[in-house]
């Protein structure tokens, strides 16, 4: 890993683990405050549940996967989990914040440039490859290496066969 991975995955993983931890903490508060969103998905599930319940399962999403992409391992699958909690925060909290006031829309402008930055930080470790090959990438050369294996053994089958007809035929 290199030097810039090494530091700046801990640092972007770090915002994201102080709030999965106050998520976890303040389970209440953060039910209330994503409530348009959690009441909704609380009646979408197929099994009964609460949106306290919700709301400590994001914070241990948010802290489960910034202690990944800290550490460097399954950062993509951090990265894409990140972006969705992100996401669905600049939406609530672009909602909750006072717009009553020229400082307060400029507090709710910031918090959503705030969000969207983090979206895209989280966004580019999980594109992230580290200098390795991505599934796509490897299922492409695969598949190319196994055209190419077939297409050569068809040829020398094909000429295997023409010698064993000219060896019947001529003689």
């Amino acid at each position: 890993m290199s030097i810039v991975r090494s530091l700046a995955r801990p640092m972007l993983g770090s915002t994201f683990i102080v709030a999965g931890v106050d998520r976890l903490r303040h389970a209440d508060q953060t039910a209330n405050q994503l409530s348009p969103v959690l009441s909704k998905a609380a009646q979408a599930l197929p099994f009964q549940t609460d949106e306290k319940t919700l709301a400590r399962a994001i914070g241990g999403a948010q802290l489960g996967a910034g202690l990944l992409l800290a550490a460097g391992k399954f950062s993509r699958f951090a990265g894409l989990v990140l972006t969705l909690t992100s996401a669905l925060n600049a939406v609530v909290e672009y909602r909750s914040a006072d717009a009553s006031t020229s400082e307060g829309r400029a507090r709710r402008r910031s918090q959503l440039l705030r969000n969207i930055s983090l979206s895209g930080g989280v966004l580019l470790a999980a594109v992230d490859t580290a200098g390795k090959p991505g599934l796509a990438w490897r299922a492409g050369h695969l598949a190319a290496a196994g055209k190419k294996t077939t297409q050569r053994q068809l040829k020398h089958a094909d000429k295997s066969v023409r010698r064993i007809a000219a060896d019947v035929t001529g003689s």
